[in-house]
C-alpha cells in the first residue's frame, strides 16, 4: 500500500507523460481533440485508468478509442520511462463523460431560467 502523496505524484507524472505523447510523438490525426482529464491509480500500484475526454461527436469519440487501444502499448512504455517504480501500473483508457455531462445540465438550467423568464417577466 502506498503513500498517497506517492500516489498523487505518479498519477500526475502519468498525466504529463501520457499528454505529452498524445501531443508530440503519435503521428495519428485521430489523436487530435483528446484531453487527458485525470488519472487514478489503486492503492496497490497495480493498475490505473486513464481516463480522457474527445472535442467532438459519437464518431470521433470512437476514432478516439480505436486510436487510444492501438497506442496503448507505445504510451505504456513511454510513462514507464519516466516512472521510477519496481514494477509499472497497467494502464487502462476510460472515457470521461464529466465534461458533456456539465454541459448538458448548463443546458438545461438555461433552459430552465429561459421558461421561468416567460411564465413571470417581472421577477
Amino acid at each position: 500500500m502506498a503513500n498517497p502523496r506517492t500516489i498523487a505524484r505518479l498519477e500526475a507524472q502519468i498525466q504529463r507523460r501520457a499528454a505529452h505523447c498524445l501531443m508530440f510523438e503519435i503521428a495519428d490525426p485521430r489523436a487530435n481533440f483528446i484531453t487527458i482529464t485525470h488519472v487514478e491509480l489503486a492503492k496497490d500500484l497495480s493498475s490505473g485508468k486513464i481516463f480522457y475526454s474527445v472535442l467532438g461527436d459519437e464518431s470521433e469519440h470512437s476514432k478516439a478509442s480505436h486510436m487510444l487501444e492501438h497506442a496503448a502499448g507505445f504510451i505504456q512504455r513511454q510513462v514507464a520511462t519516466v516512472l521510477h517504480v519496481r514494477n509499472m501500473p497497467h494502464l487502462r483508457w476510460v472515457y470521461d463523460d464529466s465534461i458533456v455531462e456539465a454541459a448538458r445540465l448548463d443546458q438545461v438550467i438555461k433552459d430552465a431560467r429561459v421558461r421561468d423568464r416567460e411564465i413571470n417577466p417581472d421577477a
